[in-house]
């Protein structure tokens, strides 16, 4: 098993805090590669970024097993246009869950170089299947 995986960097990811079990924050720069025919990111690629995150932050969760999480659905919601260059940062946390499954949620915010703050472009659901790794 490959850690991180090809998926996150290739997209970039760097995990920034994992000090909460079940809470991971994750940053990434929104690629030009990743751009669609408009200019800005192709939602996918923001989804894969919410995706690994929350995946991070369900096997972070169960603390006393070693697993594999399986993306059981998902759901994603795209609130603002990501333009390439823009810092990415996406929060996503276990908000319930127990043995066999996790449900997680995450945010996704962009920030813009020479804008002030930063803007909620994403949300995101979904449901992990957990599998012992033994």
């Amino acid at each position: 098993m490959q850690v991180p995986p090809n998926s996150d960097l290739t997209l970039g990811m760097t995990c920034v805090d994992k000090t909460i079990p079940g809470r991971c924050v994750w940053r990434m720069r929104a690629d030009e590669r990743f751009a669609n025919p408009a200019g800005i990111m192709q939602g996918g690629f923001v989804g894969a970024f919410a995706d690994s995150s929350m995946g991070a932050a369900a096997v972070t969760w169960v603390q006393d097993r070693r697993v594999f999480c399986s993306n059981a659905e998902m759901k994603v919601s795209f609130l603002g246009a990501v333009p390439p260059g823009a810092e990415l940062t996406c929060t996503a946390e276990v908000v319930s869950g127990g043995r066999r499954v996790a449900f997680v949620e995450a945010s996704v915010t962009a920030r813009v170089d020479g804008a002030e703050g930063e803007r909620l472009v994403a949300r995101a659901s979904s449901t992990y299947i957990y599998k012992d790794r033994d």
